[in-house]
């Protein structure tokens, strides 16, 4: 079953309740399609809707791969799973991912999760930190803007294996943004 705030969250924005979400996506046949597939009947049953067509038709994939069984909490659809640590910070975006790059080439529980140098690149709407991590894991930092001039921190760990070791790499993350913050 998917988590309560995401189906209230595809509730709220689509006006749809989500009984008659599953009644569609059952209807169409979703249990037996991929999550490419089902995403991309969604982009169309979703137009008109929602603002942000893309990311709520992945939202309500996800919800209904969790809520058949198919998916847990941070599974993704190859499998494996993803963490994502936030914070907000008084910082602004560019100076936040200049703190944070000078940080993680220092610290050493960060660049024990590396397996190769980060790479930093951006626009005016967010800067990414990403690196290659340990087991051919994907790390990204990314500096985004809130509508104050501040920016969050958002720390994206992809490709682990398992739920255990996305809750212990989550754990490292978490301590992690906290020395970085303190």
């Amino acid at each position: 079953m998917a988590a309560n705030s995401r189906i209230e969250g595809i509730e709220r924005a689509t006006g749809r309740s989500w009984a008659d979400w599953v009644a569609w996506l059952d209807g169409i046949g979703a249990a037996g399609l991929d999550h490419h597939a089902i995403a991309t009947a969604l982009l169309t049953e979703l137009e008109g809707m929602v603002d942000n067509l893309g990311w709520y038709a992945q939202m309500t994939a996800v919800a209904y791969e969790q809520h058949i069984g198919r998916r847990v909490p941070g599974q993704q659809p190859d499998g494996t799973f993803r963490l994502s640590v936030s914070k907000a910070t008084a910082m602004r975006m560019p100076d936040l991912m200049s703190a944070w790059t000078a940080f993680a080439a220092t610290d050493p529980e960060v660049l024990a999760l590396l397996a190769a140098e980060p790479r930093v690149s951006g626009t005016e709407r967010r800067i990414a930190w990403r690196a290659k991590g340990a087991d051919d894991t994907v790390i990204t930092v990314i500096s985004e803007p809130k509508p104050s001039g501040t920016a969050t921190l958002v720390v994206q760990h992809g490709g682990l294996p398992s739920p255990a070791a996305s809750a212990d790499t989550r754990l490292v993350w978490v301590a992690a943004v906290e020395r970085f913050l303190s």
